[in-house]
């Protein structure tokens, strides 16, 4: 069966098909305001910290593709990363994530140097 894109465009699915994640009624508005305020959460962590250098570049990568196109599926395909509420979930996990990163400011030093010899036995 063909459908043209007006058609595709107004299909609305009744499910995601996977129990206990719901429907999002706009994905893609609630998914930009999500990246927008991970990337403000993460001026908060300084410059060189390796957890703000790639939660950027990932979050930028994929605020790019949801504003480039209103096409539910078309972001959905691009990203490769499940379906549009699977995104959304990550995307909020993330944004949980940073603030308990700044508490556990990852970046300094340790506390307690470990042994030279910690991981040795690891290796034979």
């Amino acid at each position: 069966m063909l459908f043209s894109r007006p058609l595709l465009n107004a299909y609305k699915k009744a499910s995601t098909g996977i129990t206990g994640l719901a429907v999002h009624p706009n994905p893609r508005a609630h998914l930009v305001n999500v990246y927008k305020s991970t990337l403000k959460s993460l001026e908060l962590l300084p410059a060189h910290s390796a957890y703000r250098q790639a939660t950027e570049v990932l979050t930028t990568q994929r605020l790019e593709v949801v504003e480039k196109t209103e096409d539910i599926y078309q972001i959905e395909a691009t990203l490769a990363a499940g379906q549009i509420e699977e995104v959304i979930a990550q995307a909020e996990d993330e944004a949980k994530l940073v603030p308990e990163m700044e508490k556990w400011k990852a970046w300094e030093p340790l506390e307690v140097i470990p042994p030279k010899d910690q991981w040795k036995g690891f290796n034979q």
